[in-house]
């Protein structure tokens, strides 16, 4: 089972996404802050994809996404955020990372997961 490391403040945006992903068949794991989310990667938990806010407390997710690439470099990212300022910012920082602007349709997150895994749709959402 493909493994998704979930970072997000929102506490309803990231109970959202994390059942709308497990829905789809990925396993999730979802954390708060970036801080925590890297404490798992750095404790050796391995995950196939970071999918990250942008803008958090204590570690944006530019910077979470950096530290984690380093310890794991097979480890895909992807952003969102609803701040489009950023967006470019997180281009910059990482190109290879896909970036999903807010608002955005359940079903499109899926389809951008598993484009990142070059699956075909996993999930039931309409």
């Amino acid at each position: 089972m493909i493994r998704v490391l979930l970072a997000d403040d929102d506490d309803a945006m990231r109970d959202f996404l994390a059942r709308a992903l497990a829905r789809a068949g990925y396993g999730v794991e979802s954390v708060d802050r970036g801080t925590t989310a890297l404490a798992k990667i750095q404790a050796g938990e391995r995950f196939d994809l970071l999918l990250t806010d942008i803008v958090m407390p204590e570690m944006d997710g530019i910077e979470l996404a950096q530290k984690a690439s380093v310890i794991d470099p097979n480890l895909r990212v992807m952003f969102i955020t609803g701040f489009s300022a950023v967006t470019l910012r997180a281009g910059q920082a990482m190109p290879n990372a896909k970036v999903l602007s807010k608002p955005f349709h359940l079903k499109d997150l899926v389809l951008e997961v598993d484009r990142v895994f070059d699956v075909g749709s996993m999930s039931g959402l309409s």
